[in-house]
């Protein structure tokens, strides 16, 4: 691997580390972490665990709310000159700072937590619409489907590494000082693996800096909303986006639901959660390459067939050992079709416009975490079976790809 990397530029490596870096995050605090210390958390100040559910997923539907609004009027400030980086440091600072403050937060401090949270999630999801912006600054648009996909390859491994250094030490304590340990951990290394972006990665697409930058961004918004017309291919592209991806985030945010519904107990479930980060790993490089012999459209659509099966198969899973097939599929597509979206994305848009067109990018894949939940979980609730749920996102990915085929 070290031999791979070496053919990269220090900007193309420190940008890839990023996503090593944050990733920790990602996985210990919103996926393994904080979810479960809330439960136990709110049970101290007498909340139920419906209670804490609701207002775990309210803090998280609220921050992508925000982020969602906002990410097309933060795109744009960032495309002017000498802008980006700093932006995206502020946003990376206010997530680091506050994942490592809820160490600080005693036993009873549910609301204090979910406060932390929802600060850090905004800083973990604005920096990363700089992040993916930056992807036109790096690197050529022939390298952007490798650059892109190592970025996701080593998120899943970044991700995993501090995970294990947790799983394997929180036996030798305390539950509360395991929880610390575990934020620490997370916004340490997040810290530490963002020092390369910050000392290699630089702004080399912008516009000049106007004499009220605010105006001009609500301007030039409006005119993009308004001529969007001019560019068809963007517009069909992110409708496709929003079907497809809305597919991809739900399976990811129900499997684990999908698996209690086989019996499956959590340490298992755990061992699979890794098992997934492993497989994404190598996928998510493979789907890259891959790119070198077929297009981008090709390997994108290829995701798509990935996903649809998966969710044809979950109409049949009644095992633990199906879900563990399921799991593979789902590792090997994930990192994958995300990657070559965000390549492919940054190929057609105006270089210099790369912020205000990732906002906007963003909003999709943001606003798309909601109906897929709905269908998933209306389905399940009328039927009584969460594989039919499951199932019926197959819709998402038929949309999605006939829109992809013909207007992207």
């Amino acid at each position: 691997m070290s031999k791979v990397i070496q053919k990269f530029s220090s900007p193309e490596k420190g940008w890839m580390l990023y996503d090593w870096a944050n990733s920790g995050f990602s996985l210990i605090v919103v996926t393994a972490v904080l979810p479960l210390w809330l439960e136990s958390v709110g049970h101290n100040i007498n909340l139920s665990t419906a209670q804490t559910t609701s207002w775990w997923s309210y803090a998280n539907s609220f921050s992508t709310l925000i982020v969602a609004f906002c990410s097309p009027i933060l795109g744009a400030l960032a495309d002017f000159r000498g802008w980006k980086k700093p932006s995206w440091f502020i946003a990376t600072v206010l997530g680091i700072v506050t994942t490592l403050s809820l160490a600080l937060v005693p036993n009873d401090g549910f609301w204090l937590l979910l406060f932390l949270f929802l600060l850090a999630n905004i800083g973990f999801s604005v920096a990363n619409i700089y992040y993916d912006s930056f992807l036109t600054d790096i690197t050529t648009p022939n390298k952007m489907p490798t650059v892109s996909s190592w970025g996701f390859a080593l998120g899943y491994l970044g991700g995993v590494i501090p995970f294990i250094l947790f799983y394997l030490v929180r036996g030798l304590m305390t539950t509360h000082q395991s929880i610390i340990l575990a934020f620490i951990l997370s916004g340490l290394w997040w810290a530490l693996f963002s020092i390369p972006m910050l000392l290699t990665v630089k702004q080399r697409n912008a516009i000049p800096v106007p004499n009220n930058p605010l105006r001009q961004v609500f301007k030039r918004l409006s005119n993009t909303v308004k001529h969007l017309a001019k560019y068809p291919k963007i517009v069909g592209f992110l409708a496709a986006y929003f079907f497809y991806i809305d597919g991809v985030n739900t399976i990811i945010t129900e499997a684990s639901l999908f698996a209690v519904s086989l019996g499956i107990k959590m340490t298992e479930l755990l061992t699979i959660l890794l098992f997934v980060q492993l497989v994404a790993f190598p996928a998510s490089i493979i789907f890259g390459r891959l790119t070198k012999f077929f297009t981008e459209r090709f390997m994108i659509l290829v995701g798509i067939g990935i996903y649809s099966i998966i969710c044809l198969l979950s109409l049949f899973i009644t095992q633990a050992w199906g879900f563990w097939i399921m799991a593979f599929l789902i590792g090997s597509a994930q990192g994958g079709i995300q990657a070559i979206s965000r390549s492919y994305f940054g190929k057609i848009i105006p270089q210099e416009y790369s912020g205000e067109f990732f906002g906007f990018y963003n909003i999709f894949g943001k606003f798309s975490a909601v109906l897929g939940p709905l269908v998933f979980g209306g389905i399940a609730a009328l039927t009584g079976s969460v594989q039919l749920g499951s199932g019926s996102l197959l819709i998402f990915f038929i949309l999605g790809g006939w829109i992809f085929v013909k207007y992207a």
